[in-house]
């Protein structure tokens, strides 16, 4: 597929950049990059070059929810589809093997706040705003709220589904949606640096941990740990397990060989 609305740079560093490249637009998503973003990331996940996706939006805004340019003369049938598109890669995201990193700065509202909320972790820009502001259109952000709500519990989550406010950077930290908030110009040094860490370690270790902590969340308490330990019996078994206590005790960097 060629890319109109993303772009994506592959580093050395086993890094790769997915970008949302709408910046007149503020990144908003209509049907065509919707499809181009869901498409990227699954092709990411499947490249063995890459460890760590880290998403993006150019400009100054990571992504201002919707197009509404799309949303005039449609059947409650296209609506559906339309709506299915938009969500796709918020579902995607969980599905993936590998870590999303959302760097946010400026505007992440409506879907681009369920967009931030569905990756693996935020690092976000003081001068980031959140919000699931849709509701001030006459619309709601339902799709979005889903994974905002198992960022934040649903109590803050409805407040925030129901009254659209803007919420700012330290807010969000503070209700658990941001993993970090950094100044303005260094969001970019340390969201790769960040992303550059997460690469180095055992990509195995990482893959299995996403996907086990997805499929463990919904499952009662009990169970929960009967499947994670037997997940964590199945990593042991892999020959990186043992590369990396080799390497821990021998004080040395470990070679993965993703297997």
């Amino acid at each position: 597929m060629i890319y109109k609305n993303i772009k994506i740079i592959e580093g050395k560093d086993f890094v790769a950049e997915l970008i949302l490249n709408r910046p007149e637009h503020l990144n908003t998503l209509n049907t065509t990059c919707a499809i181009e973003l869901d498409h990227a990331l699954n092709r990411l996940d499947e490249n063995a070059s890459v460890r760590v996706i880290l998403l993006k939006g150019a400009g100054k805004a990571f992504c201002a929810g919707i197009d509404l340019k799309e949303f005039e003369g449609q059947s409650v049938m296209s609506y559906q589809l339309w709506a299915q598109r938009m969500q796709q890669p918020l579902i995607t995201i969980s599905r993936m093997r590998k870590p999303v990193i959302a760097q946010v700065q400026g505007a992440a509202v409506a879907n681009g706040t369920g967009l931030a909320a569905a990756s693996d972790i935020i690092i976000a820009a003081e001068n980031a705003k959140f919000g699931l502001t849709a509701i001030k259109a006459g619309l709601n952000c339902v799709g979005p709220v889903v994974p905002v709500a198992r960022c934040i519990g649903p109590k803050k989550a409805l407040e925030w589904l129901l009254y659209g406010d803007l919420i700012k950077a330290a807010q969000a930290f503070e209700a658990g949606l941001v993993n970090r908030v950094v100044p303005n110009d260094q969001l970019d040094e340390q969201a790769r640096q960040w992303a550059r860490t997460l690469a180095q370690k055992s990509p195995l270790a990482v893959q299995i941990a996403k996907k086990a902590f997805y499929e463990a969340a919904d499952l009662p308490y009990e169970k929960a740990f009967g499947f994670m330990t037997e997940v964590f019996a199945r990593l042991c078994s892999t020959e990186d397990a043992h590369e990396g206590v080799n390497a821990f005790t021998e004080k040395r960097a470990p070679v993965w060989k993703q297997r």
